[in-house]
């Protein structure tokens, strides 16, 4: 095999050169998802209803940046993108439009904090519209990297594995990190999260992403994107177009399958700290400490997948992070008593994690097998897929925080069963039933000559 294309696993460095390049983004997502309803709808007094808009907001923006990120990043050709790399490019980018936008959406309106709730949203549904274009740029550069880095099946997952294992690091660091600012600014065992906490969550913030942007420069450095690709390959395949990705059923289904499970582990992320607070009327500790126990499930989800064997299949993986999440489900719904409150959440806790992880690994494998050797459109596709993602999310956030304001005390334990249990069988039923298909999507190409081309020609196990 040309060194050009020369197998990544040999260079430990680039390994993790690439897997901390996403930590930035990872511990603003972890913000996100888990504290932004806490933050905008017990610390700064927005109505449920309000706080679910103003993330719905910065969901439908995300979503719709992500393709047309994904389609621009495959087109980007400027001598500054020869030079550097267009996905790096697009990386730096999207890392100074997070800089710049995140701190503003976890502080008090500058000047403006008596104003009427709405007047404020304006304000800050403006940060969040700047961070979730750079979210989306950053993200889909780094997933577009994968197909860029190795043409081989089982180092794509292995890299998305140590992606994904640096993704539970900024979790947990955001968790400690939460935890101890709680634990050594307040009484975290008895006090529950109010307005007079706005102050600790802006200093969180701080912490955290000074690691993120450490994490960023370690990355710029270390990672080198390809500035060529071999003459005769280019000259021997027909390059693979957007439209022929669209073409295909199979795009969709595999679309289906990262859509349901980014369901089950957003929104899991997201109600769980209301339904700990709100349902089971635990401390404020319990916000950093249940989380944080939900993410030692995924890092250890992160190991399993890194030692797992070549032959086991896209399916059983699944099938298995599936049952663990549908596990927890059932502990959630039947679960009562100070002896789940004090004990067995931290079970349920771990099931989730651990699900969790297993299937969102599972379908970014899917989603690298997809785009295969066709890492010209693979930006595209990542974008395709976030699409489905951060839209559905959007709009099932929205809906949830529509009735919260008059809802009884069991409402987020019911929408955590229903909601998370239904997208994990969802996703499932989808996974089974997709077919076996050649590396890079059947070649996402009508025109068979494009099977001899280079070794791409083998089915992958799924």
């Amino acid at each position: 095999m040309d060194n050009e294309f020369r197998d990544i696993s040999t260079s430990i460095w680039l390994q993790l050169g690439y897997g901390v390049g996403h930590i930035l983004n990872d511990v603003c997502a972890s913000l996100w998802f888990t504290y932004f309803l806490v933050f905008f709808h017990l610390v700064l007094e927005f109505s449920a209803s309000q706080a679910g808009n103003l993330m719905l907001i910065g969901q439908v923006v995300d979503a719709l940046s992500t393709p047309f990120v994904g389609y621009h990043s495959d087109h980007t050709d400027n001598v500054i993108s020869i030079q550097y790399g267009k996905r790096k490019l697009w990386h730096l980018f999207g890392t100074a439009c997070v800089l710049g936008s995140f701190p503003f959406i976890f502080t008090q309106c500058i000047g403006c904090s008596m104003a009427h709730k709405w007047a404020q949203m304006f304000y800050f549904a403006a940060f969040i519209m700047i961070f979730q274009i750079g979210w989306a740029s950053v993200q889909i550069s780094h997933l577009s990297l994968i197909p860029e880095l190795s043409s081989d099946d089982h180092t794509r997952t292995h890299l998305t594995a140590v992606r994904y294992g640096f993704t539970v690091f900024s979790n947990l660091l955001v968790y400690v990190v939460t935890w101890l600012v709680l634990h050594v600014t307040g009484d975290c065992n008895s006090h529950q999260i109010g307005p007079t906490d706005a102050w600790k969550f802006r200093h969180i913030v701080y912490i955290v992403m000074a690691v993120g942007v450490v994490a960023s420069v370690v990355f710029h450095v270390t990672v080198h994107e390809k500035r060529h690709r071999r003459q005769e390959e280019l000259l021997a395949v027909e390059e693979s177009t957007h439209a022929d990705f669209l073409k295909r059923p199979l795009m969709y289904q595999v679309a289906g399958v990262y859509m349901s499970t980014r369901l089950v582990v957003n929104v899991s992320q997201v109600f769980i700290p209301l339904y700990l607070h709100q349902t089971l009327a635990l401390p404020a500790r319990s916000l950093a400490v249940v989380p944080l126990t939900m993410y030692l499930g995924s890092l250890s989800a992160a190991a399993v997948q890194r030692a797992a064997p070549r032959s086991l299949s896209r399916k059983v993986n699944y099938l298995f992070g599936a049952l663990c999440t549908l596990v927890a489900i059932v502990w959630i719904f039947v679960g009562s008593g100070e002896s789940y409150k004090v004990y067995e959440i931290y079970a349920v806790a771990v099931l989730i994690g651990f699900g969790g992880a297993i299937m969102l690994v599972t379908s970014l494998s899917l989603t690298a097998d997809l785009v295969g050797s066709q890492t010209r459109a693979s930006a595209f596709v990542y974008g395709l897929m976030s699409f489905t993602d951060k839209l559905s999310c959007g709009v099932a956030i929205a809906l949830i925080q529509k009735y919260a304001d008059v809802a009884p005390v069991g409402y987020y334990r019911d929408i955590l069963c229903w909601v998370c249990g239904g997208a994990s069988v969802l996703g499932l039923a989808l996974t089974l039933f997709l077919p076996k298909f050649n590396s890079g999507a059947e070649r996402l190409i009508v025109d068979a000559s494009i099977n001899s081309a280079d070794d791409t020609g083998h089915e992958a196990d799924i």
